[in-house]
C-alpha cells in the first residue's frame, strides 16, 4: 500500500459519488503497481458532504488537506439538483484559483472506433471567469440577467499558460476561439491579448476561429487542430464535444492547474445509473492521474503506467462503453481492466506511439509574471439604469422625461438589447424591464451626485429602477457598447 517515505507526495484523494469508488480504487491499484510513490489523505466530497446540509458539497477539514497537499486526485462528484447548491468542482477550481484546465484529446484508432482516427489536440480552458461567475439576478417577472465577466490578467495568465505548455509539450499550433463579432468587449478583450501574447512565441502558429464554426470544424475535422484556447463556458462545451468525438467520452483525463494547487479528474460525471455494477472504465480518471504523476516529478511512473494502459487499449482489452466487436477482442468490468493494465507494467505498445515523461520536473511549467499595464485615463460619459415597466416605451417616455434635468439627457432605451428608442421598430418584441442610457448634454462628463439625483427623482416618480450602471471612456474609447439598431 502506499505509505510515508522520503520520496513519497502527499496528495488528497476523494472517492466522489457514483461510479466514482470504483474508479478511483482502481486508479490507486494501477498506481501504486506502477511504482508512484505518494501519501495520501483522504477526504469526503459531493453528496455524503451535501446530505450534512453543507451547501457546496465539501468541509472545512477538507480544505485543511487540500491546503497541506496542494494536489488534489478527485473522483466525479455529484451535484443535487435545485437551488441553493453550488457546484463543488467550480467551488474548488475558483477557490484554489485553478486557473487553467488541461484536457488532452486523442484518438486511439483503430483500437476504439472513432470517425476520425488522427485526432490529437489539446484544449487549454480558462477555468474562473466568464459566465462561470455565476453572477445572476432574476430583474423582473419576466427577465433573468447572467453577468459575463472577462478580465485581463485572467486572460494574459490562460492564454501564457496555453503557449508555454505549446512550447514544452513540443506543440506547434494555437487557435484561440470566441464569439467577439458579437461580445466585442468581453470575448474582444480575449481575442486582443491572444494576439498581444502571442508576438512573444513566433515559433508557434497562432490563428483565431469564431466558436460555431470553431465548433464545427472540431466536430468534422478534428486533425485541423493541435492546440486551442478559449474562455471558460465555450472550453467546457468544446472539450466535451472533443472527448466524444475520440471515440468515447469516458478515455478523457482532465487536470486543473492554479500556481500553488492542482486538481486531477476525469473528463466525465458520476454516472449513478451504472454505479455498483463493476463496468465503469477507470481510464479517464486514470489518464488525470497520470497527468498528477507529471505534475509532481513522477515521470518514470507515469510513463511506466500510461505505456501499460496504451498496450490494454492496443490489445483489445475494453471495458463496454468502448467494446466494438470490429475493434476489441476481450469485454471486461472496471477490475478486469484494471489487472489487465497491471500486467502490461513494463510493457509499451508495439503500433501506437509509446510516450516518455522522463524529463518531467515537480510543480510542473515555470510561468513568467503577468504583464505591467498602464492605467487608461477614465471619463464617465452616462449611465444607463435597468426599469421594470409593463407598459408600452411611448409610456415609458412619457414618465421619464420630467425626471431628466441636471444636464442629462435620455440618449436610448433598449429592451433585451435590441434599441426600441427614438426611432424603434414597432415589430420589436419587449419584455417588462427595460434599459434607459442618460448621458450628459453635448458629451460633458458625468458626476456622480448626477446620478445619485436622477435615481432619486426616478424613485420620487415612483418608477421601479433595478441597477445602475456607469458608462466610462477608456483614453476615449467606450467602455461600452452599443444597442442593436443603435
Amino acid at each position: 500500500m502506499f505509505g510515508k517515505s522520503s520520496k513519497s507526495v502527499p496528495i488528497t484523494v476523494a472517492h466522489g459519488d457514483g461510479i466514482g469508488p470504483e474508479i478511483m480504487a482502481a486508479t490507486l491499484k494501477i498506481l501504486e503497481a506502477g511504482g508512484a510513490k505518494l501519501e495520501i489523505e483522504e477526504i469526503a466530497i459531493g453528496m455524503s458532504v451535501y446530505d450534512k446540509g453543507v451547501k457546496n458539497g465539501i468541509e472545512d477539514s477538507s480544505w485543511e488537506s487540500l491546503r497541506r497537499t496542494r494536489v488534489f486526485l478527485k473522483a466525479p462528484i455529484t451535484t443535487p439538483q435545485g437551488g441553493g447548491f453550488k457546484s463543488l468542482n467550480v467551488t474548488i477550481r475558483k477557490s484554489l484559483s485553478l486557473y487553467a484546465n488541461v484536457r488532452p484529446c486523442v484518438s486511439y484508432a483503430p483500437y476504439v472506433e472513432t470517425n476520425h482516427p488522427n485526432m490529437d489536440m489539446v484544449i487549454i480552458r480558462e477555468n474562473e471567469e466568464d459566465l462561470y461567475g455565476g453572477i445572476e439576478y432574476r430583474e423582473s417577472q419576466e427577465v433573468m440577467a447572467s453577468i459575463k465577466l472577462i478580465s485581463r490578467p485572467g486572460t494574459e495568465r490562460i492564454v501564457r499558460y496555453a503557449f508555454e505548455y505549446a512550447r514544452a509539450n513540443g506543440r506547434k499550433k494555437l487557435t484561440c476561439m470566441s464569439k467577439d463579432n458579437i461580445m466585442k468587449l468581453s470575448d474582444g478583450l480575449f481575442h486582443k491579448i491572444f494576439d498581444e501574447i502571442g508576438k512573444e512565441y513566433p515559433d508557434i502558429k497562432q490563428d483565431h476561429m469564431i466558436i460555431d464554426i470553431g465548433t464545427a470544424k472540431v466536430a468534422s475535422s478534428p486533425h485541423m487542430f493541435d492546440m486551442i484556447v478559449l474562455p471558460n463556458l465555450y472550453g467546457d462545451i468544446l472539450s466535451d464535444v472533443a472527448a466524444e468525438v475520440t471515440g468515447s467520452v469516458g478515455l478523457g483525463g482532465s487536470s486543473n492547474i492554479g500556481v500553488d494547487f492542482a486538481m486531477f479528474e476525469a473528463v466525465h460525471g458520476s454516472a449513478p445509473d451504472i454505479a455498483g455494477k463493476g463496468i465503469a472504465n477507470p481510464s479517464g480518471l486514470l489518464l488525470g492521474a497520470i497527468m498528477m504523476l507529471v505534475h509532481i516529478g513522477q515521470g518514470d511512473a507515469a510513463t511506466n503506467i500510461h505505456n501499460a494502459w496504451l498496450k490494454t487499449i492496443e490489445d483489445g482489452i475494453h471495458t463496454g462503453d468502448v467494446f466494438r466487436t470490429k475493434t476489441s477482442k476481450e469485454k471486461v468490468g472496471t477490475d478486469g481492466f484494471c489487472k489487465a493494465v497491471i500486467e502490461r507494467l513494463g510493457q509499451k505498445p508495439e503500433r501506437m506511439k509509446a510516450v516518455d515523461y522522463s524529463a518531467a520536473k515537480s510543480g510542473g511549467m515555470d510561468m513568467p509574471p503577468l504583464k505591467a499595464y498602464k492605467d487608461d485615463k477614465i471619463d464617465r460619459v452616462g449611465v444607463d439604469i435597468g426599469m421594470n415597466w409593463g407598459n408600452t416605451v411611448e409610456k415609458l417616455v412619457e414618465k421619464i422625461m420630467p425626471c431628466v434635468t441636471d444636464n442629462l439627457e435620455l440618449s436610448m432605451i433598449s429592451n433585451r438589447g435590441t434599441k426600441v428608442w427614438p426611432d424603434g421598430n414597432p415589430e420589436t418584441f419587449c419584455s417588462d424591464n427595460w434599459r434607459l442610457r442618460f448621458k450628459g448634454k453635448d458629451g460633458s462628463t458625468v458626476r456622480t451626485s448626477q446620478v445619485i439625483a436622477l435615481i432619486d427623482r426616478l424613485n420620487k416618480a415612483d418608477m421601479n429602477f433595478t441597477n445602475a450602471i456607469m458608462l466610462n471612456k477608456f483614453n476615449g474609447v467606450p467602455g461600452f457598447t452599443v444597442a442593436q439598431g443603435e
